[in-house]
């Protein structure tokens, strides 16, 4: 008998050999992908981003995730994608914001987000809360401190209350004070209300006047 160490397998690939060897047959291995996989295009990672949501995706933004980006591609890819929701019917398209854009749902579906979230009337939102949220509106962004301070009364709980809505969002404060954040509105704020944007706040006399 040889004293020679014996070598046991230890990956799945010696195992294979090893019950070949026993059986006297070969066992044929998977095949190895020798290819590297392929990124996704750039068109459906701006169409990923826009999905994500949040802030309108401007062409910045876009060229500081994808390098080597162009202003006229990402022209292009908007253009692409609307034409391809055109051509499938989809219920939502890519629409201007600011400098940006942000993928809604289409007029005649805006029905499908107050069934699912609630309309105004739905949300029954308090005289205080709708008086927080114009001064969000308005003043953005603003802190809670400044919204205490122009209502004359602590807005904590009404503010975390339109967060939980999806009304107003969070935004970091870089250099701030320790926890000290400001709130702006969100596109949901915007779809409620029937706005394409900021601009088209009322600017009567009185809301100048918050």
């Amino acid at each position: 008998m040889s004293d020679e160490p014996v070598d046991h397998p230890t990956t799945p690939e010696d195992l294979r050999r090893t019950y070949a060897a026993i059986l006297g047959d070969e066992i044929p291995l998977p095949p190895r992908s020798e290819e590297p996989a392929m990124p996704p295009p750039a068109l459906r990672i701006i169409e990923a981003l826009l999905f994500v949501g949040g802030a309108p995706l401007t062409a910045k933004r876009a060229r500081d995730i994808l390098r080597g980006l162009t202003q006229e591609q990402f022209d292009e890819a908007i253009t692409q994608l609307n034409a391809d929701y055109r051509r499938q019917a989809r219920p939502y398209a890519l629409t201007p914001q600011g400098a940006g854009w942000v993928l809604t749902l289409k007029p005649r579906f805006r029905h499908v987000i107050d069934k699912l979230y609630g309309g105004v009337r739905e949300a029954r939102l308090s005289t205080a809360a709708i008086d927080v949220l114009a001064l969000v509106a308005y003043r953005q962004p603003v802190t809670k401190s400044e919204v205490d301070n122009m209502r004359g009364a602590d807005s904590g709980a009404l503010l975390r209350q339109l967060v939980r809505r999806g009304l107003i969002r969070i935004l970091p404060m870089p250099g701030a004070k320790p926890r000290e954040i400001a709130y702006a509105t969100t596109p949901r704020f915007l779809e409620m209300f029937g706005l394409q944007n900021l601009d088209d706040l009322p600017k009567t006399h009185d809301l100048q006047q918050i």
